[in-house]
């Protein structure tokens, strides 16, 4: 596809609203951001959800309302991170699901992240994995280190494809214990998707956001922005909130001849399925052929 899907993560899971006041953590704060990033050429937002304390949370009832407010007042794609924060315990990052969204980010792999670790298990990524098809949830696959690029291959060739048949991942570069955000390791990654893989988009943590997003760009690859990522405009230059850069982004995607795409198209470009009221499917799901029998398949 020639265009571009802008993806925003406009809260995350480790920045204190103290420390960031303008971060979006209130569920009427973070549908009014998406609302603008919409307007700014995102396609599909990445979503955290915070507490009446501004904590990270995946109370199942605030999931559920976030999904439903955001459906209902924008077009975008709605995407659920079952990563949680690195003190979630597993089975509970699972129950993510249950609020229904379109899409679902899948880490394929541990990382080191800063003084944590980002516990993700090969069983729990198969469960996950899984349990997203059953829901008809589309995965996006995070990739934080080469390693994971692997062990998506791992998953893909004992698995089989997702809901949808279209694979997409995401590289996150520059966090602190994972892959850096230079332009020699994103070629690296992107150099080792399997053939299975229909896109990916990257994203670069702080001040590596600039050039992984250039580099992206030129590689035929997609976009992540967000304040997730990045609280840095420019050098003394805070960013003013998500919009700030999406706007930016999608300016560098139309300067590169390859603008943002619509919703719709981002719809079409993952096979995600339409959940909005009265929708009908852009594309058809069909069974693969080559997907082995799971354990409760075989006779």
């Amino acid at each position: 596809m020639p265009g571009t899907l802008i993806t925003v993560a406009p809260t995350g899971a480790e920045t204190a609203k103290a420390d960031v006041p303008h971060l979006p953590t209130t569920l009427e704060e973070l549908v009014a951001e998406a609302r603008a990033c919409e307007a700014a050429g995102a396609s599909l937002v990445h979503v955290h959800v915070r507490d009446a304390e501004h904590r990270p949370t995946l109370d199942p009832v605030r999931l559920r309302d976030t999904v439903q407010a955001l459906r209902e007042q924008t077009d975008l794609v709605v995407q659920l991170s079952t990563g949680g924060s690195v003190h979630d315990p597993l089975d509970q990052r699972l129950t993510v699901l249950d609020a229904e969204p379109d899409s679902c980010s899948l880490t394929c792999g541990s990382t080191n992240f800063g003084d944590d670790v980002f516990l993700n298990p090969y069983p729990f990524m198969a469960r996950l994995y899984e349990q997203a098809r059953d829901r008809e949830v589309v995965p996006e696959f995070e990739l934080f280190d080469l390693g994971h690029v692997a062990a998506l291959r791992r998953l893909l060739d004992t698995y089989g494809l997702p809901y949808g048949g279209a694979v997409h991942v995401d590289f996150v570069t520059g966090v602190p214990g994972g892959m850096p955000g230079t332009v020699e390791a994103l070629v690296a990654g992107v150099q080792l998707l399997p053939p299975e893989v229909t896109s990916w988009s990257a994203t670069g943590i702080g001040r590596t956001h600039l050039p992984i997003a250039a580099a992206a760009l030129a590689l035929g690859g997609h976009l992540r922005v967000g304040m997730e990522d990045n609280l840095v405009f420019a050098k003394g230059q805070p960013v003013r909130d998500n919009a700030q850069l999406v706007e930016r982004a999608a300016a560098l995607a139309t300067l590169l001849q390859r603008p943002p795409i619509t919703t719709d198209e981002a719809r079409t470009l993952l096979h995600v399925r339409d959940r909005r009221p009265g929708a009908r499917a852009t594309w058809d799901v069909q069974p693969d052929p080559n997907r082995p029998a799971t354990t409760e398949e075989v006779p």
